[in-house]
């Protein structure tokens, strides 16, 4: 006749092993469903812009100064930064982000960032915040020195 403690091991060993199945599951269908967030958003982004490949209205022709450019509307196309280009040509949630990092003085994980917008940091989020980050930071809004760290360069945030 086997124990009670041998019964209890053998259904401890067989909880635990359900419970990793599920934890693996779980990641799993948290991947898919941030893959389904960002491709939501980026066809988002794609439907807002005018049709007929036009550039967004945030978007600078060569010979039109900073004080030129109309008021950005969110899913506008992010310009590169130039020296006196204010974050006012960025759509809401892109202001928003060079904000967060304007008041930082410390560079900020994506995590950190969502949180500091006041967004859930769960995973769908924070790639949302990433993907905007990366976006800024390849357009010279943002610098990212080391790997998913985001800062601002100095006079970024003031357009100067």
């Amino acid at each position: 006749m086997p124990s009670v403690m041998g019964l209890l091991e053998e259904r401890e060993r067989s909880a635990r092993q359900r419970v990793e199945a599920l934890q693996a599951e779980l990641r799993e269908a948290e991947a898919v469903w941030e893959r389904f967030v960002i491709a939501r958003e980026t066809v988002a982004e794609v439907l807002a812009l005018p049709r007929g490949g036009e550039e967004g209205p945030s978007v600078m022709a060569a010979d039109e100064g900073p004080e030129q450019v109309a008021a950005a509307v969110p899913g506008s196309v992010v310009p590169q930064w130039r020296e006196g280009l204010a974050p006012a040509v960025l759509a809401p949630d892109y202001q928003r982000l060079v904000e967060v990092l304007a008041g930082s003085a410390e560079e900020m994980d994506c995590r950190q960032l969502a949180a500091a917008l006041g967004l859930e940091p769960v995973p769908a989020k924070v790639e949302g915040v990433r993907s905007k980050a990366k976006r800024l930071s390849a357009r010279g809004w943002l610098v990212e020195e080391r790997q998913g760290m985001f800062s601002l360069l100095a006079g970024r945030a003031g357009g100067s």
